[in-house]
């Protein structure tokens, strides 16, 4: 199934139903009195985060979603019946905003979670609620309310604990091959991952964490080279990020120190508050590289590049470093249990839900002449 993480749509709930100005007639009975009902409420449209779901494909070709109108009222004090609701089920981890000012409206961040979108008109009230002492025989009756009507905009971040970043044919995907019974596609040539893949991690038998694998970004991404910086989103609600810097490149005109700065530039252009995140470097390759020389280049590296945070280094092809490194990813994990999607990470504020009714106008009350 192709992987789409963003999709636009348009949720229209069903307006309310009008009531009715009535007067009940029945032989021998000349002033029966009102008995107008009321109208059904219009149906409402939610949004349902399930786990079974991975993708916003079903999204980006139906865009169109309407709930049915409520029922008008009738005489003999009948309501109209309310329409159904529509639930939407969407990926957890499903971001959602309002497309045309951008406001956020919900982050279904756990499974099962339920938010109200568009909610549906109230239905209009029928001449049976508008009798008193004084008006025996009252004309008036109001419409229903209309729906909601809105924009969307879906995105969808997936929910890992741990996140990679790199340059194409850093070995990402490698490592998840390594340390997970996740298979993510692995070539020779550059942008072999064109969509982001989960893999977990078992580090004992109550013990694990999903690391979470995006396409490679390169200088420019921020301007729309290579496949861009999209995919970033799907980092944002991870706890900690591996940096895979290639030691060894095949290029030999590839500078792996000017790589590394680049892809941290990168990641300050995006986001700061990801740029702000746990970065653990991860130094791959070393398979390729002579061994006594292996220790010399890590450590040139490292100083370099003047890094102080810890460091690993590894031969994900053929799992070297790779059982210390998801250890230690564990301990660090234990030691910081902030889960994924707890906090909203791109605002100080909570995404709360905050539906705002876009074309809601106040009910009229109608008169009519009717025969008692």
């Amino acid at each position: 199934m192709k992987f789409i993480d963003e999709a636009v749509i348009e949720v229209i709930a069903g307006d309310g139903g009008n009531g009715v100005a009535s007067f009940r007639r029945e032989k021998f009975v000349p002033r029966g009195g009102p008995d107008g009902g009321d109208g059904g409420r219009g149906g409402s449209i939610y949004a349902v985060a399930n786990r079974n779901i991975n993708t916003l494909i079903d999204y980006r070709y139906a865009r169109i979603h309407r709930a049915k109108n409520g029922e008008k009222g009738r005489g003999s004090d009948q309501y109209g019946r309310g329409a159904e609701d529509i639930f939407l089920r969407v990926p957890v981890g499903t971001v959602i905003a309002d497309a045309d000012t951008g406001e956020p409206i919900t982050d279904l961040a756990t499974d099962a979670q339920q938010v109200l979108i568009a909610k549906g008109g109230a239905g209009g009230l029928g001449n049976l609620h508008f009798k008193s002492s004084t008006n025996r025989a009252p004309r008036q009756f109001t419409n229903g309310e209309p729906g909601e009507q809105r924009r969307l905009k879906l995105e969808l971040r997936v929910l890992a604990d741990v996140g990679l970043l790199g340059m194409p044919n850093a070995g990402k995907s490698t490592l998840v091959r390594a340390i997970s019974a996740a298979r993510p596609k692995v070539a020779e040539y550059p942008f072999t991952t064109l969509a982001p893949n989960l893999g977990v991690v078992r580090t004992g038998e109550a013990k694990s964490f999903v690391v979470a694998d995006i396409p490679g970004l390169i200088e420019g991404a921020a301007d729309g080279a290579g496949l861009g910086h999209r995919f970033l989103r799907h980092l944002a609600r991870t706890r900690l990020l591996l940096h895979l810097v290639d030691l060894a490149p095949l290029d030999p005109a590839v500078d792996p120190l000017y790589d590394a700065r680049a892809i941290v530039r990168e990641l300050r252009r995006y986001d700061l508050a990801l740029f702000g995140k746990p970065r653990w470097l991860v130094l791959n390759k070393l398979d390729l590289l002579p061994e006594d020389e292996r220790a010399g280049r890590v450590a040139a590296f490292v100083k370099a590049y003047r890094w102080k945070r810890p460091v690993f280094a590894i031969a994900a092809i053929h799992g070297t470093g790779c059982r210390e490194l998801t250890f230690k990813v564990q301990d660090w994990l234990d030691a910081h249990p902030d889960a994924p999607g707890a906090r909203n990470t791109d605002a100080d504020t909570p995404i709360v839900a905050s539906p705002r009714p876009v074309r809601a106008r106040k009910p009229r009350t109608w008169q009519r002449t009717a025969k008692t």
